[in-house]
């Protein structure tokens, strides 16, 4: 269950120290979803929901933190970009804001406000908060700068940017580093522990290191420099698998960087070196999904054995957790994580319940 002393656990990681107890995270939103008998055009716009379905999630399976990820679009339908999702289907950005001088003038004549689904985080934020206090970290979401102009504007459009409009493209980030930056202290001030701060349009997927160092590092950093000295955790996840893109994010002052699946978490240590704690990084479909309990056992006993063991690491999954995982699974991740870190480092799970 919840415990007191999560936080000073990923505290001890984010300084590169063994905790005494290892924090076992799982993107596992859209499954507990599921699992807590909801529906996600349901969770997704009702505080009430939000807060019942993760509170009902960790008394259930036994998470160290509340995942409040929601999904991508909830500060940019309130900026006028569209939107599509229903039922279970997570929403997805479309009908984009066009590229040009106007469109930009716009966004900064509307500025920052809370509207509409982003204050219903910010309440389900305050309702978990208050329910677990600081037995559990507290986790809300923000898109980093790039990543932000992408979902305004269109992925297509964005990719083109550093070569047709790089100054458009940095005016552009300018101002979604000033809105992130607020949409983040406000969950930190509503409770929030920590900002998974997501940046997957940033990554070396579409773009190249060339690229993430001239238009996405630096307002990346920007935003979490505020989150840090307003004494939050920030979570930085671009879903990376590049060594070369580790590289470059492993030094950018993030407190955890979490890493893509797509690499092994040993190789992804030996990049970071003592640079930054990593979260990360078990295969949510070919392990979790899609594998037996004992494949899962055996990856988790790895990743703690090889990684965690050395200190600097949270445990968790590499991305989101399919809906349809079985939650068998996700029982077994959370249960070897506590057994094998016992053996480990002789860690009470039971501390201070």
């Amino acid at each position: 269950m919840a415990y007191r002393g999560v936080l000073e656990d990923i505290r001890a990681a984010v300084k590169m120290g063994r905790p005494e107890r290892l924090p076992v995270f799982v993107c596992s939103e859209e499954m507990d979803v599921r699992v807590c008998g909801s529906r996600y055009n349901r969770y997704n716009s009702d505080a009430k929901e939000m807060a019942r379905v993760q509170i009902e999630a960790i008394e259930r399976l036994d998470y160290d933190w509340a995942w409040l990820q929601v999904d991508d679009c909830l500060e940019f339908e309130t900026l006028g970009v569209g939107v599509k999702g229903e039922g279970d289907i997570l929403p997805a950005t479309c009908e984009y804001l066009p590229a040009d001088k106007n469109a930009l003038a716009s966004l900064r004549f509307h500025g920052y406000r809370v509207e509409g689904r982003m204050g219903v985080l910010l309440d389900a934020i305050s309702a978990v908060k208050s329910h677990f206090g600081d037995t559990v970290c507290v986790t809300g979401r923000t898109a980093a700068p790039f990543s932000s102009v992408a979902l305004a504007f269109g992925l297509n459009e964005t990719m083109l940017m550093p070569i047709t409009q790089p100054e458009f493209l940095r005016e552009a980030l300018e101002f979604f580093v000033d809105y992130q930056i607020q949409f983040g202290l406000d969950q930190l001030s509503a409770g929030a522990d920590a900002i998974w701060f997501g940046d997957c349009n940033a990554s070396s997927h579409l773009i190249s290191p060339d690229t993430y160092r001239a238009f996405a590092l630096k307002p990346a950093k920007r935003v979490s420099s505020a989150y840090t000295e307003a004494g939050g955790v920030v979570i930085y996840h671009a879903s990376e698998e590049l060594p070369a893109m580790l590289d470059l994010m492993a030094g950018a002052g993030f407190s955890i960087l979490s890493a893509g699946p797509g690499i092994a978490m040993e190789t992804v240590r030996e990049v970071a070196g003592d640079r930054v704690c990593l979260s990360g990084n078990v295969d949510p479909i070919g392990t979790l999904m899609n594998g037996t309990p004992d494949d899962v056992a055996r990856e988790v006993e790895r990743i703690a054995r090889n990684v965690s063991c050395h200190g600097g690491h949270v445990m968790n999954s590499g991305e989101m957790v399919p809906r349809d995982t079985p939650e068998e699974n996700v029982e077994t991740f959370m249960e070897t994580s506590r057994r094998i870190w016992k053996e480990i480092v002789g860690a009470n799970p039971e501390r201070a319940d």
